[in-house]
C-alpha cells in the first residue's frame, strides 16, 4: 500500500461488469446518443425503484428541469425548495424564470422541515399564490419525513418533486426512496453511490409525463421527415455507452449500500461516545443508504471547528467536506424568502456551522478509515479540542 495515499470523499468504485455492456455499445456500434443500453437502464432502475416508468439524462440537474418543465412552471411562479442541499437542487428554478422559497430543516433528519412548510403554505394561501411545485430534498441519503411533507402538499394539491440524488438505494417506511413524489429524480455523478460518470434518471408513474419528458430532452424534435420545431428543447439524453455503465452499477448498488453504511458504522463505533460529537440520524422506519457519513461538532464541547478539521485532514492527504451551505445563505439566491423550522431556530444554518462530511466511498478499506479515524483524533487531542484536560469525556 502506498503511504499516504490519498483517501478521496466518495470516488467512483466499478463493479467489473461495465466494460461489457461498453462492449457490447462498441461492437453494435451504438455510440450515439440513445440506443439499447439506454432503454434497458431506464427499465431496470424503474423497476427497481417500483415506479411506471424512468427518463434517462444527461444529469440529475436536468432531471429536475425536465419535472419544473412538465409541471409548466415558469415566469413569475413560486417553487418551495429545501435550504440545505446542493445548488443543482434549485438552479433549475431559475432556468424556468420562477422563484425559489426557501425551506428550513428539522433535526430529525436534517430534511425539510414539515413545520417550517406548513407555515410556508399557509403565507401562500395568504397572499392567494399557492407554489407550483415543492422540491424536497433527500440530504446525504436520508429519506424527509416524506408522509408529512406529502400529506401538506396534497391538502394544497400541490405536485411535490423528489431529490433523491443523494439517497438510491434507501428505503422510507418499506418504500424506495425517489418514488413518493408525481416525479422523481437520481444523479450518477461520479462521486453519487453509483454512477454513469454523468448522468442522471426521472422517475415516475405518469406515464405520458415520461414521454413528453422524452421529447423535451431530445430537442422538441416534431413528428416530420425534416427538422421541425414547435417548442423549446433541450439535449439532455443520457449516452448509450453511459447508460450501459449504470447498468452494471445498478447490478451492485445493494453492495454499495452496505459497505456505505459499514463505513458509517465503524465510524460510529471509534466516534460516536464522544462528547459534542452527533452523526447524522436515522428516522426510525427509514434505511438511509449512507452516501456520505455527516457529523456535527457541539462548538460548546468541541474546540476545533469542521474547517480546521477539514484543512488538517488535507494536510494528511484525506479529504473532508463541510455540510452543503444553505441555499437561503448564498449569494446567488439573496433576498429569496426563506421559513425557518422555529422562531428564531434556523437548523439548516446550524448544522452548517456545525457540519462535517467523513470519507465515505465504498471502495475505501477497513485500514484507509483507521487512518481517517487516527488523524481525528490525533488533532482533537493536540488542540485539546474536548473539555477534560486531554481525556475524552463519554456521552
Amino acid at each position: 500500500m502506498i503511504e499516504n495515499k490519498r483517501i478521496f470523499l466518495s470516488s467512483p468504485h466499478m463493479s467489473g461488469n461495465e466494460q461489457k455492456y461498453i462492449n457490447e455499445a462498441f461492437e453494435t456500434n451504438w455510440i450515439a446518443p440513445l440506443g439499447p443500453n439506454v432503454d434497458a437502464f431506464e427499465k431496470e432502475l424503474a423497476a427497481y425503484v417500483g415506479t411506471s416508468g424512468a427518463t434517462a439524462t444527461s444529469s440529475g440537474t436536468a432531471a429536475i428541469h425536465l419535472a419544473l418543465e412538465l409541471l409548466i412552471v415558469g415566469q413569475g411562479d413560486i417553487v418551495f425548495c429545501s435550504s440545505l442541499t446542493f445548488v443543482a437542487s434549485a438552479n433549475p428554478i431559475l432556468y424556468a424564470g420562477a422563484e425559489p422559497v426557501f425551506i428550513d430543516s428539522e433535526e430529525e433528519t436534517w430534511n425539510m422541515s414539515p413545520v417550517a412548510l406548513a407555515k410556508a403554505f399557509e403565507d401562500a394561501q395568504a397572499k392567494r399564490k399557492l407554489p407550483k411545485a415543492v422540491i424536497v430534498v433527500n440530504l446525504y441519503g436520508q429519506s424527509a419525513q416524506m408522509d408529512e411533507l406529502m400529506a401538506i402538499c396534497e391538502r394544497y394539491e400541490v405536485p411535490v418533486i423528489e431529490d433523491a440524488a443523494e439517497s438510491l438505494g434507501s428505503l422510507y417506511k418499506g418504500k424506495k426512496s425517489g418514488s413518493f413524489g408525481h416525479f422523481g429524480i437520481y444523479s450518477f455523478n461520479g462521486n453519487k453511490i453509483i454512477t454513469t460518470s454523468g448522468g442522471g434518471m426521472l422517475v415516475s408513474n405518469d406515464l405520458d409525463a415520461l414521454a413528453r419528458s422524452r421529447f423535451l430532452a431530445t430537442q422538441a424534435r416534431d413528428t416530420a421527415k425534416h427538422y421541425q420545431h414547435s417548442t423549446v428543447g433541450y439535449n439532455y439524453r443520457m449516452s448509450n455507452i453511459l447508460a450501459g455503465v449504470g447498468r452494471a452499477q445498478l447490478e451492485v448498488l445493494e453492495e454499495r449500500v452496505q459497505a456505505r453504511r459499514d463505513v458509517f458504522d465503524r465510524y460510529v463505533k471509534a466516534l460516536g461516545d464522544i462528547e459534542g460529537i452527533h452523526f447524522m440520524p436515522e428516522l426510525e422506519g427509514t434505511y438511509s443508504n449512507r452516501w456520505l457519513t455527516a457529523l456535527t461538532l457541539d462548538p460548546e464541547v468541541i474546540k476545533v471547528t469542521p474547517y480546521e478539521l477539514i484543512d488538517l485532514l488535507e494536510e494528511e492527504n484525506i479529504e473532508a467536506r463541510p455540510v452543503w451551505k444553505p441555499l437561503h445563505m448564498q449569494p446567488l439566491f439573496e433576498g429569496c424568502r426563506f421559513y425557518s423550522h422555529g422562531e428564531g431556530d434556523m437548523v439548516s444554518e446550524r448544522l452548517f456551522a456545525e457540519g462535517l462530511c467523513l470519507p465515505s466511498g465504498s471502495n475505501m478499506t477497513a485500514e484507509e478509515q483507521e487512518r481517517v479515524i487516527e488523524v481525528l483524533m490525533k488533532h482533537l487531542l493536540a488542540h485539546k479540542s474536548l473539555k477534560s484536560d486531554g481525556a475524552f469525556q463519554r456521552n
